[in-house]
């Protein structure tokens, strides 16, 4: 791409100086001729009848506000049947022409300044009954004209045989272009209903095109049909607005917006075709196009801020610049997805290659690099048109190579169906018994305390009940026993939780080495509380396990995260099943039992009041 780039560059600069050189009026010196209004043939050859002043700043011309105000001696050119085409300048240009009515009636014709993007204009038309003035342009509002159009007219009526000189005062931020033409009312009104014509099938067909995209990516989701959509309705957005019908129409009292629309309205249609072409070509993240749509994207984002920071005269040409980076860019990338065998960028490139020279020669003239706006402007919107057309057409293909994968997919499916659903029966009979084993690890699972290995307060709640009817039944004793450890939660505020939880996975190993029948369960049921099943154990074992436990967990010492020794006591309460109690009884019994050590002192066990029948000891 930037091979490309490098020839790129150098053909629009010779463009630009060519243009320049052919644009330039001559330099001559010679007397305005006066213009015969009923001739036809002069009124076609206006330009030959002109001339111009340009006043730099500094020069007493760049001040005068009035003709009054030019010096007598002031050294004007004649045109010679150019265009008065001028780039950007800070200059203020006077135009001047001498018409006369050869006629024996009164008559109507408009002076036509066919160039909408101008500062200030204003016209004097001095004659026998005096001077009059017309302050107009851009930087007044739209009404300021005086007709409803988007270019500049200026009624000139003259009587019979009369004479009267026509003086122009012309500045503006931008390029100035000064196509003036002098017209009958009929021929204004006839041109006008052309170009109305004209610009109403133009935009029409660009609006019924966007919303068609748009139509599309609603119903489809498919992004391109999005940014395709916004790209129509911005660039159609940013024409409308360079043609003048923007200020006529969207903002005409907003004089300060006219100028600052331009570069924004660029940007913006900068933005979307950078989004529509890196979404329709189909550019792979992270790859150099990739790299390159998004430094464009930003940039144009860059600029659309900057439109409203920088002057007009500096933000237009960064935009342009842009833009015609962009669609070089847009060009030569499409040309490599093309030679990749991306089949819809064959139509993308020439869609693209038509919108380059158009957008190229538009740019020129817009610059002041070319005469004849209006013909720049109609050739611009035929290149657009038949992007529109190309881009569509582009989006039917890519559309048709897509059904097409579509259908090749489909007859593959059919032709692997039955091998893929013997596959699939075959998954799913195993995926069936890895499910089945891994519900009984689940089961197992949720039974388990996770921090400490031990039994849960659910295998508490399902065991106990089954071991209170068993001891009905049975007549043998079952006793549980509740510990919790002392001053725990002053453990977990000086030390932290990660060696609280140290601390219960050490409570859970001494009691796993203390409760070793093969029916007694040991249990976790709270934060620090634990719990001990011991069927057929009476209260009298149960207390003596209790106290092997409180007596082993006292004695053994922990580290620490500060490297300091700390020791842990727990205190307990056992309760013995009575009859006639239920499993709701005997835990309370054994929870108040547990209260109760805790209140006389705590590292000890204490029994439930209610003594029962029995007095096995633990281990017989």
């Amino acid at each position: 791409m930037l091979l490309y780039l490098r020839y790129f560059i150098p053909i629009v600069a010779m463009l630009l100086t060519t243009g320049l050189a052919i644009a330039a009026p001559p330099a001559q010196t010679e007397q305005c001729p006066t213009l015969d209004a009923n001739n036809p043939e002069q009124r076609a050859s206006l330009m030959d009848h002109v001339c111009f002043l340009s006043a730099p700043p500094g020069e007493p011309a760049h001040q005068a506000n009035t003709p009054e105000a030019l010096s007598a001696d002031t050294h004007w050119k004649a045109a010679n049947g150019h265009d008065l085409v001028f780039s950007h300048t800070d200059a203020v240009y006077w135009v001047r022409l001498n018409v006369r009515n050869s006629g024996d009636t009164g008559q109507l014709w408009y002076l036509k300044l066919n160039y909408p993007l101008l500062d200030e204009v204003t016209f004097w038309q001095t004659g026998n009954d005096g001077t009059t003035a017309i302050a107009t342009g851009d930087q007044y509002p739209f009404m300021s004209r005086g007709i409803d159009y988007r270019y500049f007219l200026l009624p000139v009526t003259l009587g019979a045989n009369e004479s009267r000189t026509i003086t122009i005062r012309i500045r503006s931020s931008g390029a100035l272009n000064v196509p003036l033409s002098l017209e009958t009312p009929e021929a204004t009104i006839a041109q006008s209903n052309h170009l109305t014509l004209v610009h109403g099938l133009f935009y029409g067909a660009l609006l019924v095109f966007a919303a068609f995209n748009l139509l599309l990516f609603f119903s489809s989701g498919t992004a391109y049909y999005f940014y395709n959509a916004f790209y129509m309705a911005s660039l159609g957005l940013f024409l409308f607005a360079m043609g003048g019908f923007a200020n006529q129409y969207f903002w005409p009292d907003s004089t300060g917006f006219a100028n600052t629309s331009i570069p924004m309205l660029m940007s913006v249609s900068s933005l979307a075709m950078t989004l529509f072409g890196r979404s329709f070509l189909e550019i792979l993240p992270g790859s150099r196009s990739d790299q390159v749509f998004r430094g464009l994207a930003l940039t144009s984002l860059g600029l659309f801020v900057m439109a409203f920071i920088l002057p007009y005269n500096k933000s237009i040409v960064l935009s342009t610049t842009v833009a015609l980076i962009i669609i070089a860019s847009l060009f030569l990338i499409g040309l490599v997805r093309w030679r990749q065998g991306y089949l819809p960028a064959k139509w993308y490139v020439m869609a693209w290659s038509g919108m380059l020279a158009g957008a190229l020669i538009y740019s020129l003239a817009a610059f002041g690099y070319l005469a004849d706006f209006l013909a720049r402007e109609i050739f611009m919107q035929v290149a657009v048109g038949a992007q529109v057309i190309l881009l569509n057409y582009a989006m039917v293909q890519r559309w048709r190579l897509l059904n097409q994968k579509l259908l090749d997919v489909e007859q593959n499916a059919r032709t692997n169906l039955e091998l893929k659903v013997h596959e699939r029966t075959a998954q799913l009979r195993n995926t069936m018994r890895e499910l089945e084993r891994a519900n009984r690890q689940l089961a197992t699972l949720s039974l388990n305390d996770a921090l400490t290995g031990l039994h849960n307060r659910r295998h508490l709640d399902n065991l106990l009940p089954e071991l209170c009817a068993e001891s009905r039944r049975s007549g043998q004793p079952l006793t549980i026993a509740l510990l919790d450890a002392d001053h725990f939660k002053a453990v977990n505020d000086d030390w932290g939780h990660d060696f609280g939880d140290q601390c219960l996975q050490h409570i859970a190993d001494i009691l796993r080495r203390h409760v070793k029948r093969p029916r007694d369960v040991a249990i976790r049921f709270g934060g620090e509380e634990f719990a001990i099943l011991l069927p057929g154990t009476g209260a009298d074992g149960a207390r003596r396990l209790c106290e092997q436990i409180l007596e082993d967990l006292a004695s053994s010492r922990m580290v620490t995260t500060d490297g300091a020794y700390v020791s842990l006591t727990m205190s307990a309460g056992t309760a013995t099943l009575v009859p006639g109690e239920d499993e709701r009884e005997l835990f309370r019994r054994a929870d108040e039992a547990l209260y109760r050590a805790k209140a006389a002192g705590r590292n000890r066990t204490e029994q439930s009041e209610a003594a029962p029948s029995w007095s096995t000891p633990h281990g017989e």
